[in-house]
């Protein structure tokens, strides 16, 4: 085996355990899939500075060619992920898919294009309303918009009290969304606004059909990424050997306890890749 710069730390369940070992005896049949801000970059105050780990196109780029495939699946518009994490034109990243807005825009670094359907009406609309709705209390200041093309945000981490203002805010936000046929995600001091039918559950399903992957593993941080969780586990019950990773210590206990295996932070899941990579 030669010695390895990183250990490779043991999942903590039975179909974790199953999941990895199979990730390691047939990696041409998996398919790697992970979030992006705060499992592949770390979570910053302006989400506009958010950049990939240093770690990231690195380990990515030691793990793809051995596996199926490497998707990386955001609420973010694929093109801002793609720039973000300085994902295109990279030597060894090919047969990248980035699957922006939970899977309604797709870039591959192939064609290097964005796929996209028309956007929903109803984002238009928020999107209008919103600033008049913040004005309208000062128990959420500070709060503001982040303009994410298919979706509209509204982050409280800048606010007086974050936590106050989230709080606060979860139900004006959750009826201005429902008047314009939109749905209110909550996340770590963001509420997002998008349209219906569309999360990171669907989108792994279907990408994982689409390429037959036998083995799905998925890493995120945040409750954006529990559909995604729950689709590993119901394509488990299927018979496809599966892996979660949660980046984080515990900031979304929800999701580290459907985990099976808690990694603290981007550095360390991305440090994980790379000591898959190397025994692969």
């Amino acid at each position: 085996m030669g010695s390895h710069p990183h250990p490779l730390p043991t999942p903590v369940t039975p179909a974790g355990t199953e999941g990895l070992a199979a990730l390691l005896a047939r990696p041409g049949k998996a398919l790697v899939a992970l979030d992006f801000d705060g499992t592949l970059a770390d979570i910053v105050p302006d989400p506009e500075q958010a950049r990939a780990h240093p770690g990231a196109v690195p380990a990515l780029v030691a793990l793809a060619p051995h596996v199926a495939s490497v998707a990386v699946i955001t609420g973010r518009p694929a093109d801002v992920a793609v720039r973000y994490g300085g994902f295109a034109g990279v030597p060894g990243l090919e047969h990248l898919v980035v699957l922006g807005h939970y899977g309604a825009e797709r870039w591959d670094a192939v064609s290097g294009a964005v796929q996209a359907p028309e956007p929903h009406p109803g984002v238009a609309a928020v999107r209008a309303e919103l600033p008049g709705l913040l004005a309208e209390s000062d128990s959420w200041q500070g709060a503001w918009i982040e303009e994410k093309g298919r979706a509209v945000a509204v982050h409280t981490r800048r606010a007086t009290d974050p936590q106050g203002a989230f709080d606060a805010l979860r139900e004006p936000l959750a009826g201005l969304a429902a008047r314009h046929g939109l749905m209110l995600e909550p996340g770590r001091l963001v509420l997002e606004m998008r349209p219906p039918g569309v999360d990171k559950g669907v989108a792994l399903r279907e990408y994982v059909d689409e390429i037959g992957a036998e083995t799905v593993v998925y890493g995120g941080d945040d409750l954006g990424d529990l559909p995604a969780f729950a689709a590993v586990d119901t394509l488990r019950g299927d018979g496809h050997p599966g892996l979660l990773l949660c980046s984080g210590t515990g900031e979304v206990p929800e999701l580290a306890a459907k985990a099976d295996l808690v990694l603290p932070g981007p550095g360390a899941l991305t440090d994980f890749l790379a000591a898959v990579a190397a025994r692969l």
